[in-house]
């Protein structure tokens, strides 16, 4: 189990944390990445603040919300081959869709409390770009604040789309999104096939764990 200072279990709470402060428009997509991440983080915490009291007591709002921030960001599909590997070759496109939206809507649902425990963008402080970042490609690197005073570690990979730049992994104190689950899911793939994986994802008969 993967533990930080975020509580028990923490990763999980961290990685939705995390992915959700990239919610952005269609709008905000035309912006370099740390802006995004800088932007969308404060406008979602406001929202957040603005009807926390009704979030805590309907949580399927906060849920509604969250999807429809951060859904327009996510590279989704990509993610999902990304995480399907050698398991997703010669699968149908739509499966493979089906399966993304699945994921998708997998980690919104499980993660999106988390953002309840944040009040503030001055929680988080994005740090300077890496060299190694170009065009197509680039890691936006930021500090989470964490209660304790100290702070976690979160990268947000994006890669620049037709439809502006997009996240298709994010990886919270070394623990990459894309290859946890592909560690846990490719081989459930390759066993019983993606549509019943799917199936079974929608259904909450799969936990992904941070381990």
């Amino acid at each position: 189990m993967f533990k930080t200072a975020f509580g028990k279990p923490t990763w999980p709470r961290a990685l939705m944390l995390a992915t959700l402060l990239c919610a952005a428009t269609a709008e905000a997509q035309e912006s370099a990445p740390s802006q995004i991440v800088e932007d969308t983080a404060g406008r979602l915490l406001e929202q957040i603040d603005a009807r926390r009291a009704e979030f805590q007591d309907n949580p399927e709002a906060l849920k509604s919300m969250v999807r429809e921030e951060l859904f327009p960001l996510l590279d989704q599909e990509y993610s999902a081959r990304l995480i399907l590997g050698r398991h997703g070759r010669g699968l149908p496109a739509d499966k493979v869709s089906e399966f993304a939206e699945a994921l998708s809507m997998i980690l919104t649902d499980r993660y999106s409390t988390g953002l309840l425990r944040f009040r503030s963008k001055d929680q988080m402080l994005i740090l300077p770009p890496n060299p190694n970042d170009n065009e197509r490609l680039t890691r936006v690197r930021t500090r989470l604040q964490l209660e304790n005073g100290g702070s976690a570690p979160v990268d947000y990979a994006f890669r620049k789309t037709e439809q502006g730049w997009r996240v298709f992994d994010v990886t919270v104190e070394g623990v990459s999104y894309v290859i946890t689950f592909r560690n846990q899911l490719g081989p459930k793939v390759a066993a019983e096939g993606i549509e019943k994986v799917t199936a079974d994802l929608r259904a909450g008969k799969i936990e992904v764990t941070e381990s």
